[in-house]
């Protein structure tokens, strides 16, 4: 057999193969000191170690196997895969709402590269509808890929194309807008979506998934007939964030895009609300409002964008023993603006106190938020606070210190003037700061305890 046959593999693993003359993509059996193994031998990532072989076993998932216990393999079957899914024109169904799916890329747009063992964005909004062709059911659905990044390389000037795109499409029509995008930093753009993007009189729909769409546990698939539903029938016209609930496939959350975050770096149900409820829930068959108060859709086509932001700005997490040096080169560096995440209702070290006057001196905007997530800031209780704004900072009330990073570069991309960025920020567009929190709006359980297990028991996580 050829090298086509054994596709990245390499040295020690390479000769076992070549050994019992099996093949990358056959179906083989695998015995072992550890037991036997069944499943489809995959290509090995160029830059992996030569000690094991990749087996796709009936679960889904893949194990590696390591040489030094294999004792016998055994091809049974081969048929190479085929993992690139092909585009599909989205059928019309007359009266069904006409949505458009904007793709960034992220896990709900990627596959497993086998060549590397990465994920890498590779489905095309066309190959979302080849691969989840529910959506036909739900939507007359129309894509454009406007990036294709993993969403840690979302920023400023993506979040303005955004919006000008969202723009557009509501101007010719759309009743409802997806956007496609990575879990990692979908609250960002979240945040700065509900900023630019204002008064919409359409639902504007953000959805991703923890786990790729090769994957059988994948979110993708329900995650976007979700996002669907609630862009083309749903009656809440605001920036969204679709992602699952519970970690089943029960329903999915509908989050504001001010007071989310992601909470958990693989649950499917990462996603949670912070200081409030979600805004309503989500299934194939609808959405069920958890609010009383949301924007509700409109047939206008009015709607404000304000593409702004100057990434002059920078979120501090404050930590004991911090040094000034972390305020001084933000100044020296030619920040204008600094969001620090704050110790309990928003406290720093008295070390650092000459650095904030000095920033604030030299015309930087500093705002507090507290770094326990839930709960306000309030510099009035101790000397430590009211110390603090004396010299400059500015509570941010309960604003989520991503959230307030976000709105202090979207309000200094419009002005610098030190009471009027005050104003744009302490002036809630869409529940970024509320009124109070909700008695039902934190809830962290500990695990262990009996009322809680019996609860885990009864439901779910």
């Amino acid at each position: 057999m050829t090298e086509d046959f054994f596709q990245g593999y390499k040295g020690s693993a390479l000769e076992v193969l070549k050994k019992f003359n099996v093949r990358v993509w056959s179906q083989a059996t695998i015995e072992t000191t550890r037991g036997l193994f069944k499943g489809s031998i995959l290509p090995r990532a160029e830059n992996n170690d030569d000690q094991h072989i990749v087996l796709k076993i009936a679960s889904g998932y893949n194990v590696g196997i390591d040489i030094s216990t294999i004792l016998k393999m055994e091809e049974t079957g081969y048929k190479k895969a085929v993992y690139k899914i092909p585009e599909k024109e989205f059928p019309f169904t007359p009266g069904f709402p006409k949505v458009k799916l904007l793709g960034t890329g992220g896990t709900i747009a990627s596959r497993l590269d086998y060549r590397t063992g990465a994920v890498i964005p590779a489905f095309t909004p066309g190959e979302l509808y080849g691969a989840v062709p529910e959506l036909a059911d739900i939507c007359n659905l129309s894509t454009e890929k406007l990036f294709a990044v993993f969403s840690e390389n979302m920023g400023p000037e993506q979040y303005k194309k955004l919006a000008i795109a969202i723009g557009q499409e509501i101007e010719n029509g759309i009743d409802g807008i997806i956007i496609g995008h990575g879990t990692d930093t979908l609250h960002h753009t979240g945040a700065a979506l509900t900023f630019m993007v204002q008064n919409s009189p359409v639902p504007i729909i953000l959805v991703g998934s923890q786990r790729s769409s090769d994957r059988p546990s994948s979110d993708a698939a329900l995650n976007l007939m979700h996002a669907a539903t609630a862009a083309g029938h749903g009656d809440i016209a605001e920036v969204l964030i679709s992602m699952f609930g519970p970690t089943s496939d029960e329903y999915g959350m509908l989050h504001r895009g001010t007071r989310v975050r992601k909470m958990h770096s693989s649950y499917r149900s990462t996603f949670r609300t912070i200081g409030d409820i979600p805004v309503a829930t989500v299934t194939r068959n609808g959405v069920v409002p958890l609010k009383k108060e949301y924007n509700h859709r409109r047939k206008d086509r009015n709607v404000k964008i304000m593409p702004f932001f100057d990434d002059r700005v920078a979120i501090v997490y404050y930590y004991p023993n911090m040094k000034p040096d972390i305020i001084d080169s933000l100044v020296d560096n030619g920040y204008k603006g600094i969001v620090i995440a704050g110790t309990g209702l928003g406290h720093v070290n008295k070390p650092i106190y000459p650095s904030i006057e000095r920033a604030a001196r030299e015309g930087v905007h500093i705002y507090m938020t507290v770094q326990t997530l839930w709960g306000y800031v309030h510099m009035f209780v101790y000397d430590t606070g009211r110390d603090l704004m004396a010299k400059g900072i500015i509570p941010a009330e309960n604003m989520l210190p991503e959230v307030a990073y976000i709105k202090l570069g979207w309000a200094l991309g419009q002005t610098h003037d030190r009471e009027e960025v005050r104003r744009i920020m302490l002036t809630p567009v869409n529940d970024e700061i509320t009124p109070r929190e909700p008695y039902n709006g934190y809830l962290v359980y500990q695990g262990g305890v009996k009322e809680v297990e019996d609860f885990i028991r009864r439901f779910h996580k």
